[in-house]
Parts: structure tokens; C-alpha cells; sequence
């Protein structure tokens, strides 16, 4: 039987598929097909997973169909990604580099602020751009009168109490207390504070700064003030020495 048109214009838009994947921008199809094979699903799989019939998916992988807004919601809840990730070139997701970074957090090494409210041990201070920046906090105000204003900063944070209990101020919640081994996580840039639980002369808690922002720990000092750290912060990101010529150091 000869070929007609079509089936030619078919043929030779499959051919043309993977160097479309390597010449032009990524299609849908073809992202759908690199997501598809990075999982080890067949077409069968992917369509009971999402709920899109096998000659869809089939078509839309080889762009001969595209998905409308409310198919593509679909897939990226079925599939528990988001939906920008299926117009991003795989090659952007290329696992980073391991830096073997590593830090070892003392208290005695950290940098540590004391404040009106709270007494602060910035932990790990050698590793610069920390991609989040763990907090060892002693609470002593009691009372949101005498915290003041709510503090607001970038990112989101988690809160673990350690000892004592805590009561968290929020801007848009009521006021929630944390008993020892409770914890909470919450919006950095929503006004927020932190106050010893009624009974609790003082609170300690581990918490963990995270953004996007590389100058997060910068614009967390900044919310001191004027005051000065009791051990100012490393400069480089030296080998930790050994442990006796570190005990050697310290006051």
C-alpha cells in the first residue's frame, strides 16, 4: 500500500523527535517522555497513574497532541510534581555536584548574640551561603508586651522545643503553646514571636532558617539591632582543627 501524505508528514515527525530534544527547545512530549523514562513507567503504567488514556499520552509524547490546562493539573497532581516541571528542560535537573560539606555544631563554636528576648548560638559559623541556618535559642520574655514588635524575615523556619515549654505569637493565627519535644513550621516573612510558656522562667529551642535568599543570615542579624556578636563569624570555610587545639581557644 503507498504512503500517503500524512503517514509521510507521521513518519518523519517521529524521526525528527529526538533531534528536536537536542536542537530546539523541549516540547511537552518530549518531557513527558524523559519523565516517563527516568521513572521506568510504560505508557500502560503512566495512563493508570494519571488517568489519561494510553493514545493520549502516546500522541501528546510524540507531539502530535497537546494537553489542556485542566489535563495538565491532572497530571502534576497524579504525579505529585509541579506543573512548571513539565515545561523545564531535564537538563536543568542534573543532580548538583556533592560538596562534601560538613560542619560540626558545638555551642562553643557558634556565634552567639544575646538580645532583650533572646540568648542566640548561630551554629556551624564557618560554612558560608548556607542554604539554611540552624539556631540553638534560649527564650526569656514572657509575655508578647514585653517581646515587643513581631519579628518578619525571609523564608520559612522550624521550631523544636528542647526544654521548657513556649507559646508562638503569629500574625494571622491565635497563639499556640509547645511543650518539650513538640515543634512547629511556619512562614518567616508572617510576624511572629516566640515567648516562655506561663510558669517558664526560660525556654530552650533548635530552629532552622530557610530561603532562598543567600544573605538570610545577614538579614537575620540585621534584626538585632545594634548588637554585636560575642564571637564574630569565620570568614573562610578552614578545616576544622583537631579537638585539643580547638579546646585550647576557647574561653
Amino acid at each position: 500500500m503507498p504512503e500517503t501524505t500524512s503517514s509521510r508528514r507521521i513518519k518523519e515527525s517521529d524521526a525528527a523527535g529526538p533531534m528536536d530534544v537536542k536542537t530546539r527547545h523541549p516540547t511537552l512530549g518530549s518531557l513527558l517522555r524523559s519523565l516517563r523514562a527516568r521513572n521506568g513507567w510504560t505508557l500502560k503504567e503512566m495512563s493508570q497513574r494519571t488517568n489519561i488514556p494510553v493514545s493520549t499520552l502516546s500522541k501528546v509524547e510524540h507531539d502530535r497532541l497537546t494537553l489542556t490546562y485542566d489535563k495538565l493539573v491532572q497530571l502534576s497532581q497524579r504525579l505529585n510534581i509541579r506543573i512548571s516541571e513539565l515545561f523545564a528542560d531535564p537538563a536543568d535537573s542534573i543532580e548538583p555536584a556533592v560538596t562534601a560539606r560538613r560542619s560540626i555544631g558545638l555551642t562553643d563554636d557558634a556565634v552567639r548574640v544575646n538580645t532583650k528576648n533572646y540568648d542566640y548560638y548561630y551554629l556551624c559559623p564557618e560554612l558560608r551561603r548556607k542554604r539554611m541556618i540552624p539556631i540553638l535559642t534560649r527564650i526569656r520574655a514572657k509575655s508578647a508586651q514585653e517581646f515587643g514588635d513581631l519579628v518578619r524575615h525571609s523564608g520559612e523556619e522550624y521550631i523544636y522545643v528542647l526544654k521548657g515549654g513556649i507559646k508562638v505569637l503569629t500574625e494571622f493565627y491565635d497563639p499556640v503553646s509547645l511543650n518539650v519535644g513538640e515543634s512547629i513550621y511556619l512562614d518567616s516573612n508572617m510576624g511572629h514571636a516566640y515567648v516562655a510558656a506561663e510558669g517558664c522562667d526560660e525556654a530552650t529551642v533548635l530552629g532552622v532558617c530557610s530561603s532562598t535568599d543567600e544573605s538570610l543570615l545577614d538579614s537575620l542579624m540585621s534584626l538585632h539591632g545594634d548588637v554585636s556578636p560575642a564571637v564574630p563569624a569565620k570568614s573562610a570555610e578552614p578545616s576544622r582543627p583537631p579537638a585539643k587545639a580547638a579546646k585550647t581557644r576557647r574561653r
